[in-house]
């Protein structure tokens, strides 16, 4: 009986597939600021808790604090700046009795990202409506939306690839809020779906990504002010 060995793999192919497995992380970039006016966040009750967010009217940015970092494996994807803006609805549509809280932002921009490969790069663009759904509660939750192929990452170098978030559909993820000065929006292993397409060493088969970013939100009309998610 004859065994046959498994090909072995080029030192090229192996940095390729190595690459390529990293490619996919990176699209945390997107959630780490993309929002939509439609998110529901994760867990929100079908009676859920009443929710107001202050003051009313007012304009805030979120800001990248220090990084956004993604890993696979041995591959980490680093973005050292992003940031979106947007407005608190005017009340009475900034308290909700019911439920959570949405407003629109900007689509959120990405820059001075690096991987841990030599050889490959990347790029984001963004576009679409974009929002975000805040529901108090112990955590304070947010439900953010990237709308349907409203975040495209590109690689080039080693690997040419092309990964898409919500590819057939608008895709919430999901953070956690802290009132304070600055008030923060935090990701833990926040999940969204995506396609890769691509030549040899894309992740092609991938369909989900996970990130990790924390985001400081600042009041832009009142600067002395705090944006504040209540009951």
């Amino acid at each position: 009986m004859t065994m046959t060995q498994p090909a072995r793999r080029t030192p090229r192919q192996r940095a390729l597939l190595t690459a390529g497995t990293g490619i996919v992380t990176a699209l945390g970039l997107s959630l780490a600021m993309t929002t939509a006016a439609t998110a529901q966040p994760a867990g929100t009750p079908s009676a859920a808790a009443a929710t107001t967010v202050s003051p009313a009217g007012h304009g805030f940015t979120a800001t990248l604090s220090g990084k956004a970092t993604f890993k696979a494996g041995s591959v980490t994807v680093t973005c050292t700046t992003s940031s979106s803006s947007g407005q608190v609805p005017d009340a009475p549509g900034n308290h909700n009795p019911d439920g959570p809280v949405s407003s629109s932002t900007t689509p959120a921009t990405y820059g001075s990202c690096t991987t841990s490969m030599p050889g490959v790069s990347a790029t984001v663009t963004t576009s679409g409506a974009w929002g975000v759904a805040m529901q108090n509660g112990a955590p304070v939750t947010a439900g953010l939306t990237i709308p349907v192929g409203g975040f495209v990452l590109k690689t080039s170098g080693l690997a040419s690839c092309t990964v898409t978030a919500a590819p057939t559909s608008a895709a919430t993820v999901n953070g956690t809020w802290t009132n304070g000065a600055p008030s923060t929006l935090a990701f833990a292993n926040a999940s969204v779906p995506v396609k890769v397409t691509g030549g040899f060493g894309c992740p092609t088969s991938s369909t989900s990504s996970t990130f990790n970013a924390v985001y400081q939100v600042g009041d832009t009309t009142d600067p002395a002010s705090q944006i504040t998610v209540t009951g």
